[in-house]
């Protein structure tokens, strides 16, 4: 049996790809916003591309923030530098 790998879209370019090919962010119910490395944690996700590109143009387009509709702490920005440079 073929099991089905989830696509997720980009909130940056829009494109569609695997779940494990971008980074997601998340808001848990509490409204603590962080970096999901493993994609399980709970709360409402939003997912960026793992390239330098599209993280710049997620800080400097505010597109997280609009995502959440709420401010974002710049320590979020950086830890999703620091994994596209793992």
């Amino acid at each position: 049996m073929i099991k089905k790998v989830p696509n997720r879209k980009c909130i940056v370019c829009g494109e569609m790809k695997e779940k494990h090919e971008l980074i997601r962010v998340v808001k848990t119910a509490s409204g603590e916003i962080s970096v999901d490395i493993g994609g399980k944690t709970n709360g409402r996700g939003c997912y960026v591309c793992k390239n330098e590109t599209c993280i710049c143009a997620a800080r400097k387009g505010k597109r997280i923030e609009r995502s959440f509709a709420m401010s974002i702490p710049e320590e979020v920005y950086n830890t999703l530098e620091k994994v596209i440079q793992r």
